[in-house]
Formats: C-alpha cells, sequence, structure tokens
C-alpha cells in the first residue's frame, strides 16, 4: 500500500497538469509545468541518496515510517498551496519522503520473499506503483471536470491516518541489518516468525568485520568487484525513470495536442498504468525461471517498438493496446530493474545499492519531465517527443545487457 500512495502521489502530477495549464491565476507554460513536474524528482533524488546512508544507521523500518509521516504532510500542504512557487516547492519536499521509500520497500520485499519468488514478490509489491497511477488517473477522468484540482492532492495525505498506523504496527524491521547490528538473536528470531531461512537472508557478506557499516557498504559497491555493476544500475534506472516520469507526466497532454478529448488523454494514462501492473507481473514471473537479465533487456526493447508505435496516426483502440505494452516497457520494465539491482547485490550491500543507483537514475526522471515539457514548448510536433523517449528504451537494453554476471562470495 505505501507504494500504491507513492506511485498516486507523482502521477497525479500528470493528470492535473492539463488543469493546471488552464489555471488562469498562475499562468503557466509547458515548459514552467515540466520543471515544477521536476521539481518532485529533484526531492525524490536527495531522498533516495540519503536513504543509502541513514539506513545502516537507522533501519529500513525506521526509515520507511519517517518516509510515510514525511510525504503524507508534504501532500496536504500542496494542496493549500497558494501560488505556483510555493507548490512546486512543496513538491520537491514531497519528492524527498517519496525518494525514501522505493529502494526501502525494494529491499524488505526482496528480504522477506522466498528466494526462489523474490522477482515475483518484488513485482506484485511494485504494482502498486502503477495501482496509484491508475487511481490518480480514474479520479481525473471522474472528477476533474466537477472538482478543483488541489483535491486530488489532499487525497495524497490519505496515508497519514490509514497507513502510517498500520505499518507501525505490523512492520518487521530487515533480518540483515538486525544481523550486521550484532542482535543476532533478535534476527534469528524475526527469520523464525516470517518463515524465513536465515542463512537465505544472512551470509558472510551480510556480516562485514568493519564496524563502521554504513561507510562499508558505500566503499564496497564502488570496489573493483562491484563498480561495473553499479555504474550499469545507475544508467539504466536513468533510462527507466526517464520513461517512467516523462511519459506519466506528459502522456495526456501529448495525445491532446494530437487531437484526443481530455477524457480520452487520461484514459491513455490509465491504461500505460494498467498494462505495467499486469505485464510486469507476469514478466516478473518469466524472470524467476528463464533469468532476470533477458527479460529486463526484452522489456526494454518493447518499450522502443511500443512507443514508436504511439507516434503514429491509428485508431484509439489499437493505441490503447499499443499504451499497454508500452507500460510493461517503460513502468514495468522500471520495476524488473530494481528487482535486478536489489538481487545482483548480497543483502548488505542490497540498500545501499539500490539507493545509490535509484539516486543517480533519479537524474532520468528528473530529465523526463524536463526534455518532455522543453519539447512541447518548440511546437516540433507532438511525435518528436514518443522519438525522444524510444531512444532512452534502445540505451536502456544495452545497458543491462552489459551488466555482469554475479559472482560467489
Amino acid at each position: 500500500m505505501t507504494i500504491v500512495f507513492d506511485g498516486y502521489d507523482l502521477v497525479v502530477f500528470g493528470s492535473t497538469v492539463p488543469s493546471i495549464l488552464k489555471y488562469e491565476d498562475w499562468g503557466l507554460t509547458t515548459a514552467q509545468a515540466g520543471m515544477i513536474g521536476s521539481l518532485a524528482l529533484v526531492g525524490m533524488l536527495i531522498g533516495t541518496l540519503s536513504v543509502g546512508i541513514l539506513t545502516d544507521r537507522l533501519g529500513r523500518r525506521r526509515i520507511m515510517l519517517t518516509s510515510i509521516a514525511w510525504f503524507s504532510i508534504c501532500m496536504l500542504l500542496t494542496a493549500f498551496a497558494p501560488s505556483a512557487e510555493v507548490f512546486g516547492a512543496l513538491r520537491f519536499l514531497t519528492g524527498l519522503g517519496l525518494g525514501g521509500v522505493v529502494p526501502t520497500c525494494i529491499a524488505l520485499t526482496v528480504e522477506y520473499a522466498r528466494k526462489e519468488r523474490r522477482q515475483i514478490a518484488n513485482a506484485v509489491m511494485f504494482s502498486g506503483y502503477s495501482v496509484g497511477g491508475v487511481g490518480a488517473s480514474l479520479l481525473a477522468i471522474n472528477l476533474l471536470q466537477q472538482i478543483d484540482f488541489r483535491w486530488m492532492y489532499a487525497i495524497g495525505a490519505l496515508p497519514l491516518v490509514t497507513l502510517l498506523p498500520a505499518a507501525w504496527k505490523l512492520m518487521p524491521e530487515s533480518v540483515a541489518y538486525l544481523a550486521r547490528k550484532g542482535r543476532l538473536d533478535e534476527a534469528k528470531a524475526t527469520a523464525t516468525r516470517f518463515g524465513l531461512i536465515y542463512t537465505d537472508i544472512v551470509s558472510s557478506e551480510d556480516l562485514p568485520a568493519d564496524p563502521a557499516g554504513t561507510n562499508s557498504s558505500l566503499k564496497a559497491i564502488f570496489t573493483r568487484k562491484w563498480l561495473g555493476s553499479t555504474i550499469l544500475f545507475a544508467l539504466a534506472n536513468f533510462c527507466g525513470l526517464l520513461l517512467v516520469y516523462g511519459l506519466n507526466t506528459w502522456l495526456p497532454q501529448i495525445m491532446r495536442q494530437a487531437g484526443f478529448n481530455l477524457g480520452d488523454a487520461l484514459t491513455f494514462l490509465l491504461v500505460l498504468n494498467a498494462g505495467a501492473i499486469v505485464g510486469s507481473i507476469s514478466a516478473s514471473a518469466l524472470a524467476d525461471r528463464i533469468g532476470i537479465k533477458r527479460v529486463v533487456t526484452g522489456s526494454f526493447i518493447l518499450a522502443f517498438v511500443a512507443i514508436l508505435m504511439l507516434s503514429l496516426q491509428l485508431p484509439l483502440a489499437i493505441l490503447l493496446v499499443i499504451v499497454a505494452f508500452a507500460g510493461l516497457g517503460s513502468v514495468g520494465t522500471q520495476i524488473l530493474v530494481g528487482g535486478y539491482c536489489a538481487t545482483h547485490y548480497p543483502q548488505s550491500l542490497s540498500a545501499t545499492a539500490l539507493s545509490w543507483s535509484l539516486g543517480v537514475g533519479r537524474i532520468g526522471a528528473i530529465c523526463g519531465p524536463l526534455i518532455g515539457g522543453f519539447i512541447a514548448s518548440l511546437a516540433f510536433g507532438w511525435q518528436v517527443n514518443f522519438y525522444m523517449f524510444a531512444v532512452f528504451a534502445v540505451i536502456g537494453a544495452i545497458v543491462v545487457f552489459a551488466v555482469p554476471r554475479r559472482t560467489k562470495p
């Protein structure tokens, strides 16, 4: 559920962009809207990088609870923003909290899943992002013509009174974190309580001799053994997140420029995320059988083909089918990249590796809305945005194909 609200809080901006651009009190251009869309992602960049440092000190549970409270309060404040400048600043602050959620959720999910089902478990968890995106799209389709767009942001504060109390009561601490802190009895008891095999979670690499913890794990991902993987996963996240946030921010507006009405344009956003839900779960099940690397490479290629086809003048029904495949190839692929990164490193390094690769990848997330808004402002034609997104899908496929196989300790 945390990822559902995470997805809602990010996709809601793309759902409300057409309404925000029409809001005369602010008088925003498409380029300015793109910049505001990127502010939340700048916040996520900082939040994600910070989490990599703080997790080893404070634990994954504490980081998760703090992040939920932070982004919920900021979403509520965003609904009352008196100006575009304050709105943008609050989107940035919201991003700080959202940035702490994703790597922590991935790391905990992979850790608490059975070894042979980690990719499918990660996909089911991360499909919540697209569920949130679908929810934002459905609410926008049904409500935006009757209510002010600000209410869409107020809804994003619901985790404060629903999700946070449940997480406080039910969410366990990371077994690997407990072991690294020398709390071995507690770690083993937690693993037993959840029916996990302790040695599947905690290996010799998860018990470093260096008690510094945070510094040792940060240094480790840049050693010769892991440096290539760290760079390539950062690049893969750059491409994946550029596609995710570029499309989720600008797809409705691009389809409006292509001649579709607001309802149909928002339906494209809904189908994009619905396709990601079904496709990513199916693709992750396949990844558990034939290997994650092959599936991620193939799904990036699928994104390339589908996004290019969206630039064609085709009937609405056919375009909706194509955008569903684009959802798998963009949002769905990013889900798979996160799972691939989490299982590529030992548990002692996974949270740090995820945080830093996602953090660097957030630069792509920032670039997606910015580039989309810039291209739209130049009036090159709505198809050019799709050409740009397709190029990054190809780059993503090449990068993932180059990731080296993990060597056993």
